[in-house]
């Protein structure tokens, strides 16, 4: 073997023995400082505004065609399934003058026909466009206005 073989070879050898005294490398710390399987302190629980129904104050909509907001709590509510929807007790076409509730809008018939007097299937979970209002303040400062105002419910 010649001399430059023979020094390729020492140096190779060289940082690889060097590569493995190394000590391993300490493990990824979170940006956030702390453990990441920690809960995220920057989410807490929010307070849902209004707790029975009728009781809270007006909000803005954030778009002229944003769902309603649901303005009461809703955490004592049943699950939504096939055969039952708690919220048509109140909001459905056959109670909601009686309750003084809103009723649910005109493209939530069955064949978007209000006369028909059925609610429709394909808009039976609710909570898949309308969520309840909270408390939870802005996590980054915002100036945005909304589009319009919703009045407050009226008592009943």
């Amino acid at each position: 073997m010649n001399h430059k073989t023979k020094s390729a070879l020492i140096a190779l050898a060289t940082a690889f023995v060097g590569a493995c005294a190394t000590p391993p490398a300490p493990p990824p710390q979170s940006l956030r400082g702390i453990d990441a399987a920690a809960a995220d302190p920057a989410f807490s629980e929010p307070a849902w505004v209004g707790k029975k129904p009728g009781a809270q104050a007006g909000y803005t909509r954030t778009y002229s065609t944003q769902p309603p907001l649901i303005p009461h709590a809703v955490e004592n509510f049943d699950e939504v399934t096939l055969t039952d929807n708690q919220c048509l007790e109140c909001h459905g076409p056959a109670n909601y003058r009686t309750k003084a509730s809103p009723p649910i809008g005109d493209k939530h018939y069955a064949g978007g026909d209000p006369k028909s007097g059925m609610a429709s299937n394909a808009r039976h979970a609710c909570v898949m466009c309308h969520v309840a209002q909270s408390d939870a303040r802005p996590l980054v400062g915002n100036a945005f206005q909304g589009d319009r105002q919703v009045p407050a419910a009226k008592k009943p």
